[in-house]
């Protein structure tokens, strides 16, 4: 995870949901808080996802206690939801979010989770549409299967797996942007937080 205050704007990049993402986070969250701004892009391109308890609480940061994060839905169509634990102390920022075809599982729900509550717009290209919980099943002779139990609804209910969350503005990325060292995503992102 890192961050960056530049032109009033916090740039926040968050690669993962690991154990250490969650602990960064905080530390990082706490800096923010000082900075005279309330701008903020949050980068989950290429955020394959981790822990989905991390996504949530990370979530709890932007929207107020009890609001819907996510919902699991099993087989059985008994669902789960997973709401918000605040601290909510983000939960006036103006944000956008950057998001890509790498954006996957705990990277699509924080972006649907602060679409949904916050309308937050999201920029840059479909993410890649890991919405499934599995678990492992071991068989005998030591090999093992990986059956899909559930399946990952955005709070307003639309299904992630197979489908991703499609961005409100679309920017393509190019080979030549990347060797030029361009990001016509961040750059946009940065230019309706101006305008915000």
């Amino acid at each position: 995870l890192k961050w960056e205050e530049k032109d009033g704007i916090i740039y926040l990049k968050i690669y993962q949901f690991s154990e250490k993402a969650r602990l960064d986070f905080i530390l990082a969250a706490n800096q923010i808080l000082s900075v005279p701004t309330k701008k903020m892009v949050i980068d989950l391109r290429d955020n394959p996802g981790g822990y989905l308890e991390v996504a949530v609480d990370i979530a709890g940061w932007f929207l107020e206690k009890g609001k819907l994060v996510a919902i699991e839905e099993y087989g059985t169509g008994e669902r789960q939801e997973y709401k918000s634990q605040g601290p909510a102390k983000f939960s006036d920022y103006k944000i956008v979010i950057l998001i890509n075809k790498g954006s996957a599982s705990g990277a699509e729900i924080l972006a649907a989770a602060l679409r949904d509550n916050l309308k937050v717009l999201l920029i840059g290209e479909k993410s890649f549409g890991k919405g499934s919980v599995q678990k492992l099943e071991n068989l005998k002779g030591g090999s093992s299967l990986k059956i899909t139990i559930a399946k990952w609804l955005t709070p307003s209910g639309k299904q992630i797996s197979q489908v991703g969350l499609e961005p409100d503005i679309k920017v393509e990325m190019t080979e030549k942007d990347i060797e030029e060292g361009k990001d016509p995503q961040l750059e946009k992102a940065i230019e309706i937080l101006k305008n915000l």
